[in-house]
């Protein structure tokens, strides 16, 4: 996504964060493997894993979008007031191509599992974009 807000000029227009529901890797790079794969795209992943503060974030962000159902449930249960419900949504709402209903976590496979998820990333964030510039 950072690509594409990057490709049309929207930085002053469009931010973008990335956040877990667990604070596992905190500070931490993106995993190896996804950097390579990404890296043979052209895309640059700049972020540091941090843990989502639905304090914080839920009122800043137009939306929080979640990768999967797991994900999903975890990040509305973390908003119990439902006062944030809207704004939670699955990434794969946007996939214009793809038909799926997750990203799946390619972090116990191969090099096809990570290669999938930038697929599936690239139709999502494509859509994104989409419905971001209708808006």
């Amino acid at each position: 996504m950072l690509h594409l807000i990057r490709k049309d000029g929207l930085e002053e227009l469009i931010e973008c964060d990335s956040a877990g529901t667990h604070g596992y890797h905190v500070g931490e790079p993106a995993d190896s493997r996804m950097r390579k794969h990404a890296q043979i795209r052209g895309y640059d992943l700049p972020s540091r894993s941090r843990k989502l503060h639905p304090e914080s974030d839920f009122p800043y962000y137009d939306w929080i979008l979640v990768m999967d159902d797991r994900n999903y449930q975890d990040v509305m249960g973390l908003d119990s007031s439902r006062e944030y419900a809207s704004k939670i949504r699955r990434m794969t709402d946007f996939c214009q191509t793809m038909k799926v209903n997750e990203v799946p976590d390619p972090y116990y496979g191969g090099d096809a599992g990570f290669e999938l998820v930038i697929d599936i990333l690239e139709d999502a964030c494509a859509g994104l974009m989409e419905t971001l510039k209708a808006q």
